[in-house]
């Protein structure tokens, strides 16, 4: 069973209005701990509203609550689907190919286990990107031209851009604030992101076929990039696993508050010191109580649960490699150059074919 508790908070007011005072340093290094040791963290930024973020998922609602044959125009799986509409069905949980990811199932008492799933994640996803992309790049496929829905042209990117730009700039300095906290330079991360292929990335399930508790909506995996920030979800479902990944924890995400997760490249640059998180998105008691209120309060809208998610990346053509501030834990952490990296990553998950 998953226990409620809140993640540490992290001020970025303190951030935007000084860098260099000791309250500041204090919050950073608050930033880099709770990565370590919890592979998550809460974050208050004063310049995301939660009226943005319910523009943003209202907009998503309404694609989602499209027939089917009309969203499936909008997949692109030459490209791993990593622009446009990802299809129910599509995404495989990587434990069902990752040894190592059943390994850490079988080290989890069995009262905190994930539940199992049954087969390919019955989600939706669309990927939106966000930021500068590379004049050139060894990985075109994964710097693909947006998508933009026919139904929605006149205010799709302007909505996906206003929520991703917010997402992206908190989730930015967030990575400055983890660079300082840990004894690096403030730059030293930030450059590395330059130019990756950052994802608007919400996901969405169908709540009126898949309402019933104990349905698994994502099952348990990491995110494959550096880090993942998420506004809060009108629904609830999210579990992580602490970083000794014995406890099972229900996200509890306050109003006005992002979450923030790591990433398997951030992993990677720090010698394995901070851990990918381990997340699964599933249908409680608590989703359920939410789904039967909003059919009183919400009657005339879709019913769909939608994840207001972003994928910060490292740029694709950066090789991914452990740190100097940290152990040169090269034999668990090989060089490899990013994209290869992700390449990889989302042949585990049938995305693509490596």
């Amino acid at each position: 069973m998953a226990s409620p508790f809140t993640l540490p908070i992290i001020n970025l007011e303190l951030y935007l209005k000084s860098k260099d005072t000791p309250e500041v340093i204090q919050e950073c290094k608050k930033a880099a701990n709770a990565l370590r040791d919890y592979g998550a963290l809460l974050v208050k930024d004063p310049r995301v509203t939660e009226a943005d973020n319910g523009r943003f998922l209202d907009l998503l609602e309404d694609y989602f609550a499209q027939p089917h044959e009309i969203k499936i125009q909008d997949a692109r799986p030459e490209f791993g689907y990593q622009v446009g509409v990802t299809p129910e069905y599509t995404e495989e949980p990587k434990c069902k190919k990752d040894p190592h990811c059943q390994d850490v199932i079988a080290q989890i008492p069995e009262g905190n286990r994930p539940l199992e799933s049954k087969g390919p994640d019955p989600k939706w996803r669309f990927f939106w990107r966000i930021g500068e992309q590379p004049k050139q790049t060894k990985f075109s496929q994964l710097n693909a031209d947006p998508v933009i829905p026919a139904a929605f042209k006149d205010t799709w990117a302007i909505t996906m851009n206003i929520w991703g730009n917010q997402m992206h700039e908190a989730i930015r300095l967030v990575t400055e604030m983890t660079s300082i906290g840990f004894g690096m330079a403030a730059d030293t991360l930030t450059d590395l992101i330059k130019y990756g292929p950052h994802l608007l990335a919400p996901t969405a399930s169908d709540l009126e076929k898949f309402g019933k508790n104990g349905t698994v909506l994502a099952g348990f995996h990491y995110d494959l990039n550096f880090l993942t920030i998420h506004g809060k979800s009108r629904f609830p479902g999210l579990n992580i696993w602490s970083h000794n990944g014995n406890e099972k924890v229900a996200v509890r995400v306050p109003d006005g508050h992002l979450l923030v997760q790591a990433g398997k490249q951030l992993e990677w640059l720090t010698g394995g010191q901070v851990k990918a998180g381990y997340h699964e998105v599933v249908v409680t008691e608590d989703t359920v109580k939410a789904i039967e209120k909003a059919k009183i309060t919400r009657p005339l809208r879709p019913l769909w649960r939608i994840s207001s998610t972003f994928f910060l990346h490292i740029a694709s053509d950066k090789i991914l490699k452990p740190l100097p501030p940290f152990q040169d834990n090269f034999q668990q952490y090989p060089p490899i150059m990013t994209g290869d990296q992700v390449k990889r990553e989302l042949g585990l998950i049938e995305l693509m074919s490596v």
